[in-house]
């Protein structure tokens, strides 16, 4: 009788285990092919209009992305929508543990790239959201603000671990580095379920673009995917197999929404510009 227990027991906890990570690949396969719809949209969006000498179209979705005669902030826009398209596509290479284990050469000078260029991103970030301005009211300025800034400190902790051989605890920064520097993507995601729920711009005026639900949203882009990562962490390394079948049911209706944000946001925003 007790042989029978022990085997339930370690066949429920390797049960948990599987699920948590099956229902975490899950999520994960969905927020990089979401990620790499948005990086195709703007290659064909953003580069077929500076291809075709066009780039006052960089208005249509980005306010004050293209001003006149003023070269060198055009140019750091510019800047900032290729190296963008650098990380939608290198950044979730990083996270795949064959691509690490079976190519650990292309890793480490993936990894340095993407580093260099959240670090260069963040940076000009900063700097466009302080000169250009952003849509809708200007807490907006803020929120992004503090995400260019975890981006960087988040960067930072990922090299400093990965120098010191603390691969674990360096795994862990590199996630959290790749959920902030998902903002805007997250934020497009999150807009366009919540228009899909409601059939309407419940808590905040299209024109304007202002409102309480954009304001929320606006640090919920970064700081809810860093929530429910810590909450990984902790189901991961926890011995209760209740933690880790709770975390999974999560990260399985974690990805039932991005898939419908994802969807939405491909129909609305991006599929009508490529």
């Amino acid at each position: 009788m007790a042989e029978v227990i022990l085997n339930s027991q370690i066949t429920t906890k390797l049960s948990a285990k599987a699920l948590l990570s099956a229902s975490t690949k899950f999520w994960f396969a969905t927020t990089v092919v979401g990620q790499w719809i948005f990086a195709s949209y703007v290659l064909v969006f953003y580069g077929g209009a500076t291809f075709n000498g066009d780039i006052a179209q960089w208005n249509k979705v980005m306010p004050h992305g293209y001003v006149e005669g003023d070269l060198i902030g055009n140019l750091a826009v510019a800047v900032h929508l290729f190296l963008a398209l650098i990380v939608l596509v290198g950044g979730p290479l990083q996270l795949i543990p064959t691509i690490r284990n079976k190519v650990p050469k292309f890793h480490r000078i993936n990894g340095r790239v993407y580093i260099l260029t959240a670090f260069i991103l963040a940076i000009g970030g900063l700097f466009m959201v302080w000169t250009r301005g952003v849509a809708g009211a200007d807490i907006g300025k803020y929120s992004i603000s503090i995400n260019a800034l975890l981006i960087l400190l988040f960067a930072f902790m990922a090299v400093k671990n990965a120098i010191a051989r603390n691969i674990k605890v360096h795994l862990k920064w590199a996630i959290r580095l790749f959920l902030v520097m998902g903002g805007v993507w997250f934020f497009r995601v999150g807009l366009m379920l919540w228009l899909m729920i409601h059939q309407a711009p419940v808590g905040f005026d299209p024109k304007t673009f202002e409102g309480p639900f954009l304001t929320f949203l606006g640090f919920a882009q970064f700081i809810v995917p860093l929530i429910f990562a810590e909450l990984y962490f902790k189901a991961a390394e926890s011995t209760a197999n209740g933690a880790k079948f709770m975390m999974a049911t999560t990260m399985s209706i974690l990805a039932l929404m991005t898939i419908g944000g994802i969807v939405a946001a491909t129909m609305s925003m991006w599929l009508p510009r490529m």
